[in-house]
């Protein structure tokens, strides 16, 4: 099984990594690596009432995908889109878990409305009146490769743009020490199905038995194993470098993604 596609815009939004710009930089070593907190921008294109109502995943999911988006010189509104993420929204469930466990169980509508794994699509479609397909998927620590399959299979099937999110965000504790995420990230690519003016490489998945593919910078390494969206970054930093090559991504114990990176 191979599967093809191009890659035509980048979102990033992570731990000391503001945006793709700034990630690049990073990346390619042009730039330290300075770890800091993930600050999640304010939703703008909701509206305020679904903006006071949105959680870390939202938040994380819209900066990333617009991002993409933009970088693409496209409708957000025309593209289908991939949703993945190991878990949803950690502080929403956390704070129903804590109603459940008190005297008081009557969970708001809004908790529960946000608590489905695929509010963020939800949230999506209003900011941006997308009303195309959204996938939804979880794969806990294989969602980066799950979601990657899972776009370039609609690519290739559909021959039609489609938008993968990736994202992740933290659990307070308890569950923080059973779920350790060490912070928000997300990770959002606009794959084609034929080259363009505005394609940045191609890339060919098949499976593999290799080993993943670390990162030489020990803190970035740390991020990557960290959170399951930031599975991508050897991928992202191929595409940094502007070198053609090849990278093996974390996906499954027994398999993982050999990726054929070819620069546009």
């Amino acid at each position: 099984m191979k599967l093809t596609a191009y890659i035509e815009g980048i979102g990033l939004l992570g731990a000391g990594l503001t945006d793709w710009p700034t990630a690049q930089s990073v990346l390619t070593g042009q730039q330290a690596y300075q770890p800091s907190r993930t600050v999640l921008p304010a939703p703008t294109l909701l509206p305020p009432a679904e903006r006071r109502r949105s959680s870390a995943i939202v938040k994380l999911t819209l900066a990333t995908g617009l991002e993409a988006v933009a970088a693409a010189g496209l409708d957000a509104a025309t593209l289908p889109c991939v949703f993945s993420a190991s878990g949803g929204d950690g502080e929403n469930c956390h704070a129903i878990c804590a109603m459940l466990a008190s005297d008081d169980r009557a969970i708001s509508p809004t908790r529960f409305h946000n608590s489905v794994h695929n509010a963020a699509a939800g949230y999506w479609g209003i900011a941006t009146g997308a009303m195309t397909n959204a996938s939804v998927l979880c794969a806990f620590d294989a969602s980066f490769g799950a979601g990657l399959l899972e776009t370039l299979t609609q690519v290739v099937v559909d021959d039609a743009r489609t938008l993968l999110l990736a994202c992740d965000t933290q659990y307070p504790e308890p569950l923080h020490s059973a779920r350790p995420i060490t912070d928000n990230f997300g990770i959002a690519l606009v794959l084609a199905p034929q080259r363009s003016a505005r394609s940045l490489a191609q890339i060919s998945v098949t499976l593999t038995a290799d080993p993943a593919q670390p990162l030489d910078d020990a803190a970035l390494e740390s991020l990557r194993l960290g959170i399951p969206a930031a599975r991508g970054l050897p991928l992202l930093r191929a595409i940094a470098l502007r070198q053609d090559g090849r990278v093996v991504l974390d996906y499954l114990d027994t398999q993982r993604l050999a990726v054929a990176v070819t620069l546009c």
